[in-house]
């Protein structure tokens, strides 16, 4: 198996608790977890990159225990090898665009050279379009040049997996269609495993092999067919 998740985690207290207790299995190549707002999809996402410890349970990418409660293993996030897109990007704003995809090269590296020549960070400038803009910081760029150079970055980093967290929610719907066959054909060329969150039903139209419906913190059925 490519995924395979159980976990529970208790977030609050009282009226403003929420409880995770989603399990799933999956050998999908583009996995979507597919729910609306508030349904856990993220806490979810959180938890298998490492950034969030769940309360118990098992999460296992290709056979590799990530995290598991009961055995006492709980990976560090820099070491599960997975890119993690934050649905705001989480771009560095005093960097440029070349050194935002240079930071995901070297686990070491705090502030990249402004203008190093780095081949491997020029390659993913090229391969995300964004050779002209290297020496342009964050906020002088549009939203869907924000999203490539967050993917430049995941990219460069050489992931096992992609952690995509609603990544075209943040821009129009021109754009939002570029992006989704920018993003299948990199997935396509680099065989990379991907498991994106969604509340847009497009989302799983482009990209899902399988789709996991979550809601209030569980996988639960399909209601009606997703394809």
């Amino acid at each position: 198996m490519k995924w395979n998740v159980a976990i529970r985690k208790k977030m609050g207290n009282g009226a403003q608790g929420f409880d995770l207790d989603i399990s799933f299995s999956s050998d999908a190549a583009r996995l979507v977890l597919l729910g609306p707002s508030g349904a856990g999809k993220t806490l979810t996402l959180k938890a298998i990159a490492g950034l969030l410890r769940p309360d118990g349970g098992q999460i296992a990418f290709e056979g590799e225990a990530l995290f598991d409660a009961a055995a006492g293993i709980d990976v560090p996030a820099r070491d599960r090898g997975l890119g993690y897109l934050f649905q705001e990007y989480a771009l560095f704003p005093h960097l440029t665009v070349r050194q935002n995809i240079a930071f995901g090269l070297d686990k070491g590296l705090r502030n990249p050279r402004r203008h190093a020549d780095d081949p491997a960070t020029e390659r993913w400038l090229e391969a995300l379009e964004l050779g002209p803009l290297g020496d342009r910081f964050p906020d002088q760029l549009s939203g869907g040049q924000r999203q490539r150079t967050a993917l430049a970055r995941a990219f460069a980093a050489e992931p096992r997996a992609l952690l995509l967290d609603e990544p075209f929610a943040a821009v129009d719907g021109v754009l939002r269609d570029k992006l989704r066959a920018q993003l299948h054909d990199l997935q396509a060329r680099f065989a990379l495993p991907i498991l994106l969150i969604t509340h847009d039903a497009a989302d799983v139209k482009a990209f899902a092999d399988e789709v996991v419906h979550v809601d209030a913190g569980r996988a639960v059925p399909n209601p009606t067919r997703s394809r």
